[in-house]
């Protein structure tokens, strides 16, 4: 049996599509285990060890490529300080925030989102466990309401820029000591 050069190229095209699909179901599969993680009492924060449950205000977590377990954030903050790092070169797998319309702000729990879909409230009046933070929301009407009862500024997750997020402020930079 002869093979045409037209029947190869399909036999090519054709598998070349099955295998993407293919590798496509793989991906929203690997997807759902990238799932947030909830915290518990024991959950600390990557970057200063503190204890999550301890303090109010969204929390946040990244997974990295690679990994089945997330790096936890106590703080927005924190985050987008990590994410917006020019040090930061790790692959990004998923990011999660929690969404401040549903969680109790003094201690939120669960109501986590993907990050990059969200709406952040910059600047307002409330804190988290490291002062001034960024209040995260799944939806534009949640975050519009509280701007408008807690003050700051609407904006969108690419909005956020480094100068907004330096933690270089803290104890550890006082030059006055």
């Amino acid at each position: 049996m002869m093979i045409t050069r037209r029947k190869f190229m399909f036999a090519a095209v054709a598998g070349t599509l099955l295998a993407s699909t293919l590798t496509g179901c793989g991906q929203s599969d690997s997807a759902k285990t990238l799932a947030a993680v909830e915290i518990d009492p024991h959950t600390t924060c990557d970057l200063d060890g503190m204890l999550l449950t301890d303090y109010a205000g969204p929390k946040a977590q990244i997974f990295y490529a690679g990994q089945d377990t997330p790096v936890f954030f106590c703080d927005t903050v924190e985050l987008f300080n990590t994410l917006l790092a020019p040090e930061q070169v790790k692959a990004i797998a998923a990011v999660y925030v929690q969404d401040m319309g549903k969680a109790d702000w003094e201690q939120p729990r669960g109501n986590w989102f993907d990050a990059k879909t969200g709406f952040y409230v910059l600047g307002s009046k409330r804190h988290g466990s490291m002062g001034p933070t960024i209040a995260s929301f799944a939806q534009e009407t949640d975050a519009k309401k509280f701007a408008a009862e807690f003050g700051g500024k609407l904006l969108r997750y690419g909005e956020i820029k480094p100068d907004m997020v330096d933690l270089s402020g803290g104890a550890l930079h006082d030059t006055r000591m």
